[in-house]
C-alpha cells in the first residue's frame, strides 16, 4: 500500500499544495525582474476541505495571500471552521445545481484579479500536481494499481507519467520502474455516483475540468500506455464497508474516500490473479484543526 497519510496535513493534497507555492515563487521572480507591477494575486478553488487545508497551510507558512474557497452550501460545518481557522476565506453556493466556469468561480469568491486552481490548465494539474507521487507509484512496477478518483487529477497524473515513461528511451531521473511491466499494468480508478456514499470526497455532480472519459482511456489502452483493463469504476457501498473494517483492524490513518482503492479491490477480487503485484494507493486523512 502507498500510504499518503504521513504528509503534513494528512493527505496526498500536500503534494499539490507545494506546486501552488512553486507557482507563487514564479510570480515573485517575475515581480523581481520587473515584469509584473501588480500585487500578488489570490487563488480560488472549489474544495471539500482536503485541498483547501493543504494549500492554505503552505500559503500561511510563506505569508502568501489567503486561499479563497468555494464550498457547497450543505458542507460539514466542522470542516468549514477548520478552514477558516487557518485563514481560508470561505464562500458558499449550491455546487450541485450546475457546472461552474472559472470566471464564475472567481466572481463567487470575489477574486476578479486572481486565478482559479480548479480549472487552470496552465498549472498543469494532470502532469505536475502529483508527479513525484506518480513516480513513487510507478517505481514499484505493479501489475494492478488501485487509485481513488475524485477530481481525477491523481489518476490522470499517474497515467500521463506512465504514458511518458513507457513511450521513451530518455527517462526522467526519478524513474526506476520496469517499462515492460508498466505497459501492461492495469490502473483502476475508484469513484462513486452515490451522493450519500461514505466516500463523500469522491462524489461530485459535475466534473467539468476532468480529462478522463471513455475515449481518453480507450486511446491509452489502444496505444499500449497501460494495461487493457484500465478504467474507472463505481464502488458498491458494501465493498467500501469491508475496506473500512480492514482499515480499522490494521490501524490505518484513513477516511473512506482515501481507501476507495482497497474497496475496489474487494469488488474485483475474483478478476485479480493472486500471484500478481497489487498496489493500493491510500490518499490519507485530512488533519482538521
Amino acid at each position: 500500500m502507498k500510504d499518503e497519510s504521513h504528509n503534513p496535513t494528512g493527505t496526498h493534497k500536500d503534494r499539490m499544495a507545494w506546486e501552488i507555492v512553486v507557482t507563487y515563487r514564479d510570480f515573485l521572480l517575475a515581480k523581481k525582474r520587473g515584469q509584473v507591477k501588480r500585487p500578488l494575486p489570490a487563488m480560488s478553488i472549489i474544495s471539500s476541505g482536503s485541498a483547501a487545508i493543504a494549500i492554505q497551510t503552505q500559503l500561511k507558512k510563506y505569508s502568501l495571500p489567503n486561499l479563497r474557497v468555494l464550498v457547497d452550501a450543505g458542507m460539514n460545518q466542522d470542516a468549514i471552521k477548520s478552514m477558516k481557522k487557518i485563514g481560508c476565506e470561505i464562500y458558499e453556493t449550491n455546487l450541485s445545481k450546475k457546472s461552474f466556469h472559472w470566471k464564475e468561480i472567481l466572481a463567487l469568491t470575489r477574486n476578479p484579479n486572481g486565478f482559479d486552481i480548479t480549472s487552470n490548465e496552465s498549472l498543469d494539474p494532470t502532469t505536475r500536481f502529483y508527479d513525484w507521487l506518480s513516480y513513487e507509484i510507478l517505481n514499484s512496477s505493479p501489475d494492478y494499481c488501485f487509485i481513488p478518483f475524485g477530481t481525477g487529477n491523481l489518476f490522470e497524473n499517474v497515467l500521463n507519467i506512465n504514458k511518458k515513461e513507457v513511450s521513451t528511451q530518455h527517462h526522467d531521473p526519478r524513474f526506476s520502474g520496469k517499462v515492460e511491466v508498466l505497459r501492461r499494468c492495469n490502473f483502476f480508478g475508484a469513484t462513486t455516483n452515490n451522493p450519500k456514499s461514505k466516500a463523500d470526497k469522491l462524489y461530485s455532480p459535475h466534473l467539468p475540468f476532468v480529462h478522463y472519459d471513455e475515449q481518453w482511456i480507450r486511446l491509452y489502452r489502444y496505444a499500449g500506455f497501460c494495461g487493457p483493463k484500465s478504467n474507472v469504476f463505481f464502488l458498491k457501498e458494501r465493498n467500501l464497508d469491508k475496506a473500512i473494517k480492514i482499515a480499522e483492524m490494521n490501524n490505518l490513518n484513513y477516511e473512506p474516500s482515501g481507501i476507495a482503492g482497497l474497496a475496489l479491490l474487494f469488488q474485483m477480487k475474483n478478476d485479480i490473479p493472486k500471484n500478481k503485484k497489487i498496489l493500493i494507493v491510500s490518499t490519507g486523512r485530512t488533519k482538521y484543526y
